[in-house]
């Protein structure tokens, strides 16, 4: 059997790829895995999270009478973000958490991704070990009587998460104007009670819980929209999350994209400033800019590279003792505070470290000086021959020979997406337009 499990969960087209019969052979896997897991707890529960998706429904159904029916009781949390199901999964005495989103995938799409009970999403080998119980013919023990699960309605655990956000903040929002874009997504409610506690004067857009709607030309992957706002408000910042908040892009008040890159410098930068970055050290991935690294030298930290996806930058967190890090696309890991991505928290945190030391999300463009980059999606239908054709190698090693020491290439399949992923970074622009058509045309012919 082919693996169902991606960089990120599950994830595919809902009601084709990601069907309620699959949610609830997987919940009966997941529920087999995690009471193994916890053998000494009695009545097991778990925690069932969705974003606004429309399918979301429907795999929570799935997914509830999957777990019930091995006698594992289920907290259904309705609507909310995939930090918040970590947070509340390692502040309970749940054996684990599920969110229910495709992230910032389009709306047919949708996702399930699990935690352990301490809040972390689970490991390969965690992955592995639940889909053999699909691959099997494993008999599940199915309990009677008293013994079956129950469905229990909790949205109000929420409230923990929230005050646990304001409990970190440090300063007061009442001088700022800022521009939340909740993508139609887990964020809608979330997000703007957060800053309304905090006094900021706020400009909600897409703030609705419209599955159909959810990052439909909006959100982190979308920022344009909250830019055009922040400039016609004469705002402070804009933040743009995606569908299920556990990333952000953010706008000055300018009108500049400030990605991953430049939130995690302002992070790293204060946190070394302030003694609390432990090791002095950042996690990126590699395809965070080259710029970054310099920049976080030159202060005195130093900057890890793990593989690509939030996962594995966790891994290198975890396994190391760091605090702190993160990808590009603004998913960034704080693990003082939650276990995983978490756009909200990091939006905090940016607009904390910017009052404290009275400076414009702007300043960040003042000292990182980013190298030229280009990031191509080139859609393919033979992903999985991307490692082994020659020809793609071959044109690959004569790219490296001509950029030596001023310039990379990275490629890969994604891991959720029919989709190969290629970046050019160069210290000259140059670099990057001699070879961009040819490693695009390249793939396209030979993985199509």
């Amino acid at each position: 059997m082919a693996s169902i499990f991606g960089t990120d969960g599950i994830r595919g087209v809902a009601n084709k790829d990601i069907t309620a019969e699959l949610a609830l052979k997987l919940a009966k896997a997941a529920g087999e895995f995690l009471t193994k897991r916890n053998q000494k707890v009695k009545k097991p529960f778990v925690l069932v999270g969705k974003d606004t998706r429309i399918s979301g429904d429907m795999l929570e159904s799935a997914l509830i009478a999957g777990f019930n029916s091995v006698g594992i009781n289920v907290i259904k949390l309705g609507i909310i973000s995939t930090p918040a199901v970590s947070f509340l999964t390692n502040r309970t005495d749940a054996i684990g958490g599920v969110m229910i989103s495709a992230s910032h995938n389009p709306i047919e799409d949708n996702g399930i991704k699990f935690f352990n009970k301490f809040g972390f999403k689970l490991t390969d080998q965690d992955e592995n070990e639940i889909e053999s119980y699909l691959a099997s013919d494993y008999q599940f023990s199915l309990p009677l009587g008293k013994e079956v699960g129950n469905l229990f309605n909790k949205r109000g655990m929420i409230d923990k998460y929230i005050k646990h956000l304001i409990s970190i903040i440090d300063t007061d929002f009442s001088s700022l104007k800022i521009v939340l874009d909740c993508a139609n997504g887990a964020a809608y409610s979330i997000a703007p009670q957060v800053f309304n506690k905090l006094n900021a004067s706020l400009i909600t857009i897409n703030d609705q819980a419209k599955g159909e709607k959810i990052n439909l030309e909006c959100g982190s992957t979308k920022p344009q929209m909250v830019k055009e706002e922040v400039l016609k408000q004469h705002a402070d910042l804009g933040i743009a999350y995606d569908g299920d908040a556990d990333r952000l892009i953010m706008v000055d008040e300018k009108g500049n994209i400030i990605n991953g890159d430049h939130i995690m410098a302002i992070l790293a930068l204060n946190m070394i400033k302030e003694g609390k970055l432990n090791d002095n050290t950042l996690v990126t991935t590699r395809y965070s800019n080259l710029g970054l690294d310099h920049l976080i030298n030159q202060y005195g930290g130093r900057v890890v590279k793990s593989k690509n996806g939030d996962r594995y930058v966790l891994k290198e967190l975890v396994n190391n003792g760091y605090n702190l890090g993160g990808e590009k696309s603004g998913h960034i890991i704080m693990l003082d505070y939650n276990k995983t991505g978490d756009g909200i928290l990091t939006s905090l945190k940016v607009i904390d470290y910017l009052n404290k030391y009275n400076n414009k999300l702007s300043y960040i463009n003042d000292i990182f000086q980013a190298w030229p980059q280009k990031l191509i999606n080139i859609e393919v239908e033979k992903k999985e021959e991307l490692i082994g054709n020659k020809k793609i190698k071959d044109l690959i090693k004569q790219i490296e020979k001509d950029f030596k020491d001023k310039g990379r290439i990275l490629i890969r399949a994604s891991g959720t997406e029919p989709v190969v992923r290629v970046m050019l970074e160069a210290k000259f622009v140059k670099l990057i337009n001699k070879w961009e058509t040819k490693i695009k045309n390249l793939i396209k012919e030979e993985l199509n």
